[in-house]
């Protein structure tokens, strides 16, 4: 067991532990943004979807405590590598060069993913640890959250935060679990646009959706 706790104590294995927990977090994304989409079904079908995920029960229990324990452990994992880069690196370079692939979702990674956990707490806040009662559905919490133009404007820059981390996110984690090839890293980095904008445009549209329906 000694090799697992070197390895994963590791540079190497702190990437893979981002890269895994990260690709976890797309397929989620993906099966929410699916969920969030019988908006436009109206009130009646955002209702059924979330009466139904409800009424998964203990199973949707479980999948809240392992969404957690991804959470933490790419949040802790990608503090402890921001800092390692940091003192590998003190003092910038006085000329900073657009090489190696380097963007600027790469270079804003730590800070997209810093603002991305702000905005989550405040995702949860706003619509998962309130009351919803038999007279105040869930479509109506909504409904009335996107009747702020203010919320709508955080909601489209958060996703627009989001869509930057994804960006390179996506890429980076097929490099990190070997992927790095000139015939193979083209594509990939072509679908990390595709992927993003998917996120990006998909979660974003939707507030602007309910505030002008509503």
């Amino acid at each position: 067991m000694q090799w697992i706790t070197d390895f994963f104590g590791s540079s190497v294995g702190k990437k893979l532990l981002m890269a895994l927990t990260g690709f976890c977090f797309v397929g989620f994304l993906t099966g929410h943004l699916v969920g969030n989409l019988t908006l436009y079904g109206g009130k009646g079908a955002f209702n059924a979807y979330a009466e139904h995920l409800h009424a998964l029960g203990p199973l949707i229990t479980f999948a809240e405590l392992g969404l957690l324990c991804l959470a933490i452990i790419h949040v802790l994992t990608g503090i402890i590598l921001f800092f390692q880069n940091l003192k590998a690196r003190p003092v910038r370079y006085v000329v900073n060069k657009n090489a190696g692939g380097r963007t600027i979702s790469s270079a804003l990674m730590p800070y997209t993913g810093f603002a991305i956990l702000l905005f989550l707490i405040y995702h949860l806040l706003q619509f998962h640890f309130v009351d919803k009662t038999a007279t105040t559905t869930i479509y109506d919490i909504v409904s009335l959250a996107f009747a702020n133009v203010l919320n709508i404007s955080l909601y489209l820059a958060a996703m627009v935060v989001v869509a930057l981390h994804i960006r390179h996110g996506f890429w980076s984690l097929f490099q990190t679990l070997g992927a790095n090839h000139p015939k193979y890293m083209p594509v990939i980095m072509g679908a990390s646009i595709v992927i993003s904008l998917i996120f990006g445009i998909g979660f974003g549209f939707l507030p602007i959706y309910v505030s002008f329906s509503g």
